[in-house]
């Protein structure tokens, strides 16, 4: 199944029934790319996983797996709601991790997979403590092409973030936090700051879904990170968003 991408408006369309002889795929473009091919052994998982190992997969945009539906997101991220935020979250919690020795923090661009929740996913951020690989909640898979290395993580990891873009609002808000809570991730962090106040929420894990954590002032305490927190934002000397994760215990 080849996929071309021409279009510079925002567009959703590859919806295909199986019966027809497609399997669903969501494309959400923006501009002009090259146009790459999505084999027909990508309609299961684990053909989706190998077919992002290979060298035939796409090297810009996101690509996810999302129980049965492969999402193709090829706009590009804005600086003020999504790349600033991600930096200041970054910037305080790869220092607590490494000052605590937690585990492990990875940024954007770590993949994560879990079989039970038929996702695979590059999620904004990915945290697994020491606990969780120790238990073997968590494992790594090694690449075929670097010895030492590996390429995603399998599993349950303790915390994931999603940052809400334009094209990601149904997928953030909707599709991963199902998928998320049925894979066992214990804390989901989604944070949405496109409009005139930043929605930032902390998720817990519960039995029947992920429960709203209760906020005082702005504060909301994180289980996993055993800190409270909040996100503001001002502007800076040129008039553009400084973001600001205050962290207390």
């Amino acid at each position: 199944m080849a996929a071309t991408v021409k279009k510079r408006k925002p567009r959703t369309a590859g919806h295909n029934g199986a019966a027809n002889g497609y399997f669903p795929v969501r494309f959400i473009l923006d501009q002009e790319r090259d146009g790459f091919t999505i084999p027909e052994t990508a309609r299961t998982l684990q053909g989706f996983r190998e077919w992002s190992w290979s060298k035939n997969y796409p090297q810009h945009g996101r690509i996810s797996y999302l129980g049965g539906e492969i999402v193709v997101d090829m706009s590009k991220e804005r600086a003020e709601c999504h790349v600033k935020v991600k930096a200041e979250l970054y910037r305080v919690l790869t220092n607590l991790t490494a000052e605590q020795d937690l585990g492990e923090f990875f940024t954007d661009g770590m993949g994560v997979t879990n079989v039970a929740a038929n996702v695979s996913h590059v999620p904004d951020a990915v945290f697994v403590s020491w606990q969780s690989y120790e238990l073997g909640r968590v494992h790594k898979v090694p690449s075929k092409a670097a010895a030492g290395d590996y390429v995603e993580l399998e599993g349950s990891p303790d915390w994931i973030l999603e940052v809400v873009s334009p094209s990601s609002v149904y997928k953030d808000t909707e599709r991963l936090p199902k998928l998320y809570h049925r894979a066992g991730i214990l804390e989901y962090w989604l944070v949405d700051a496109r409009g005139d106040k930043i929605d930032f929420q902390i998720y817990r894990w519960e039995a029947k879904a992920y429960v709203p954590q209760s906020s005082r002032g702005g504060w909301q305490v994180s289980p996993v990170f055993g800190r409270h927190f909040r996100l503001k934002r001002a502007k800076n000397r040129i008039g553009d968003w400084h973001y600001d994760l205050e962290m207390k215990q």
